[in-house]
């Protein structure tokens, strides 16, 4: 057929029409072609991703080794977790990390560790001594001892054997184990280690010292070596003088949590609380969950006044401070401050039933019996430190109020006449309740526990019979030479028995072996009464450069400045006052007269009659008050307040002075 001319153009849109669809063709090809290459390009990114991933076990082998030689625990961990993930080493690699965990005080991991190495191949014959430090690491003292016996003389056996008795309770057998290991092994700075901290928290501070200096001698050094020798320093000498050593420790291993933990307390105590909290974080880090660094945390919330996060914090711990000291009287103070009394004297009890001796305790345990209606239970709780002559206002009042809640009103004015007055004498050891014959024999049937002759002295002392217990208190320190309540005690038996100079010295020896609160206090005071006045203020000033927040220290330095340096004195007290509020009668008193000494007394007026308020029967606040009044020009007033003064204390020559330059 002939085509006509509409045909050229049909063929045309043809050709057109397939040339397109080509193209396009052509795009999908070179489109899926894109993408299947971008595709393999993706999962070789990934693969090579995965790979880098999963080091080389051969190179995660060499550098946990590497990093444990540096003291870098917590990297050798993950390196020999890598090494243990494949390859030949596994097993090995397995063994490794539990004498990491182990260094790191976990206890419970690495005993996972030496179990995935004895399904890896690694014979049980080389996990056994690994299994006993452990157990001894995981609290288990029993089994560790047990276990302990049927490995000879291992050391690591031995060494944990050591650390079970001492968490028993038996420092002295831990002694004499480690003692051993160390006659086979005189280098062994792990042992040293365990030994002086055995010796400090048995109070051989001397001892401990000693066995502190032989760990940290070796290049290898382990970090608890460095972390033992902090804490010595600390003891002896006082917190900022131990920060060095932990950051020595965190140096080599930011995350090593014993020294994370002793840090962070630190740098609370000396009063960098940004840093503590910092470092306790870090300490949850390396150990979640961490019952300690929780606590910590806690403290740093209630000094800044959160007490609902300091609860919360506590909370956190489900319970694994309930036992501690520090865990009970904090959690107590919450519960007070909420107005739930009954759990406050609860765990105040409880607290109280394992440090029978902690005055601090006693009266939080009786303001909280008083708070819940108990007046009879305040009353036979502060028993034993109202009937002291030196008992303390706060608790005096106390008991007059459960008398008076008693409905004894006669035997409530006892006590609040009492509490108005200064202390009759100066402050006096604890005493006991039993008798000395009964003390004597419990000290008779075990001479070697050195808690049985403390009690015999002090129950001498109660009874009169200074000269025996001076004769006992020496005893005590020749046996225990390196130990620091041994001649706290000699001192407190001088200071009793009136010998305050002999007293200070005592007190001294204490002192540069462990120069805390109390030993310090009570060589300030001892060297003030035997006319030291120079001995005393460097005593205090020692203290207070390693302590500068310590609020007891503070207020002892500001009341040896008020006699010598009033303005320095005002400095001292006015950011005290500041931290403490406005409820304490006898610092506003204190700030009251200070002001006064340094010419302002016009800002003297105001704590003074706030600090009268609070306690108008205290011839200490009512002459402070008369004082502010004199400078100010109220002689009229000032005689009032003055007379009432002696009134309320008569022996004082002080206020009678101060009554003579109000004239008449």
């Amino acid at each position: 057929m002939r085509e006509g001319p509409l045909a050229q153009p049909r063929r045309r849109h043809r050709r057109r029409v397939w040339a397109e669809r080509s193209q396009r063709a052509g795009r999908w090809v070179r489109w899926g072609g894109g993408v299947l290459a971008f595709g393999v390009i993706a999962l070789a990114v990934v693969w090579l991703a995965r790979r880098a991933d999963r080091p080389d076990p051969a190179i995660a082998w060499r550098e946990g080794i590497a990093a444990q030689q540096r003291g870098n625990y917590s990297a050798a961990r993950n390196h020999f977790i890598a090494a243990a993930r494949s390859g030949e080493r596994s097993g090995v690699a397995l063994l490794r990390l539990a004498r990491v965990y182990l260094l790191l005080g976990d206890g419970l991991a690495a005993q996972g560790a030496l179990d995935r190495a004895i399904a890896a191949g690694v014979p049980v014959g080389q996990t056994r001594a690994l299994h006993v430090a452990a157990l001894a690491a995981q609290g288990d003292n029993e089994g560790a001892i047990a276990a302990a016996a049927a490995l000879g003389d291992d050391p690591v056996a031995q060494r944990a054997r050591a650390q079970a008795l001492a968490q028993a309770g038996r420092g002295a057998e831990a002694v004499g184990v480690l003692q051993a290991v160390l006659a086979r092994a005189p280098q062994d700075a792990a042992a040293w280690t365990l030994l002086g901290q055995t010796r400090l928290d048995l109070g051989d501070v001397a001892g401990a010292t000693d066995a502190a200096a032989r760990a940290i001698a070796g290049k290898d050094a382990p970090l608890a070596a460095l972390v033992l020798a902090g804490d010595v320093v600390r003891s002896r000498y006082g917190a900022v003088a131990a920060l060095p050593w932990y950051e020595a420790a965190l140096k080599r291993d930011a995350y090593f949590y014993p020294a994370l933990i002793d840090y962070a307390g630190t740098l609370g105590d000396v009063g960098r609380h940004g840093d503590a909290v910092a470092a306790a974080r870090r300490a949850l880090a390396a150990r979640n969950g961490s019952p300690p660094a929780l606590y910590l945390l806690a403290v740093v919330a209630a000094r800044a006044g959160n007490m609902a996060l300091a609860g919360d914090l506590l909370d956190r711990t489900g319970g694994a401070l309930n036992g501690l000291p520090g865990g009970l009287l904090m959690s107590g103070g919450i519960d007070y401050g909420a107005g739930r009394y009954e759990q406050a004297a609860i765990k105040w009890r409880a607290l109280l039933a394992r440090q029978p001796m902690n005055l601090q305790a006693r009266r939080l345990l009786g303001a909280a019996l008083l708070r819940t209606g108990d007046a009879a239970g305040a009353l036979d709780t502060l028993r034993p430190i109202a009937l002291r002559r030196d008992a303390d206002s706060y608790t005096l009042g106390l008991v007059a109020r459960a008398f008076e809640a008693q409905g004894q009103r006669d035997w409530a004015a006892r006590f609040l006449d009492r509490a108005a007055a200064m202390p009759s004498s100066p402050a006096a050891p604890f005493g006991q309740d039993d008798d000395p014959a009964a003390l004597a024999t419990a000290v008779a049937e075990n001479r070697a526990d050195p808690r049985a002759m403390v009690s015999l002295v002090r129950g001498r002392l109660e009874a009169g019979q200074g000269g025996a217990a001076l004769v006992e208190a020496q005893a005590l320190a020749r046996q225990s030479p390196g130990a620091p309540a041994a001649h706290v005690l000699i001192g407190d038996v001088l200071f009793a028995t009136g010998r305050a100079g002999a007293a200070a010295a005592s007190y001294a020896r204490a002192a540069d072996l462990r120069f805390d609160r109390a030993t310090m206090l009570r060589l300030v005071e001892a060297r003030l009464i035997s006319g030291d006045r120079r001995g005393a203020a460097d005593a205090l000033a020692l203290y207070l450069a390693q302590h500068p927040a310590d609020i007891a220290a503070r207020r002892a330095l500001a009341n040896a400045q008020l006699m010598t340096d009033p303005a320095s004195a005002r400095e001292t007290l006015d950011p005290l006052l500041i931290e403490l509020g406005g409820r304490d009668a006898l610092l506003l008193a204190l700030v009251a007269r200070a002001r006064v000494a340094a010419g302002d007394a016009g800002a003297a007026l105001a704590p003074a009659r706030a600090a009268y308020r609070l306690q108008p029967m205290n011839a200490t606040i009512a002459d402070a008050y008369g004082l502010a009044l004199l400078a100010t020009g109220d002689a009229g007033g000032a005689r009032q307040l003055l007379d009432k003064a002696i009134a309320l204390a008569p022996g004082r020559a002080d206020i009678r002075a101060h009554r003579a330059q109000a004239g008449e």
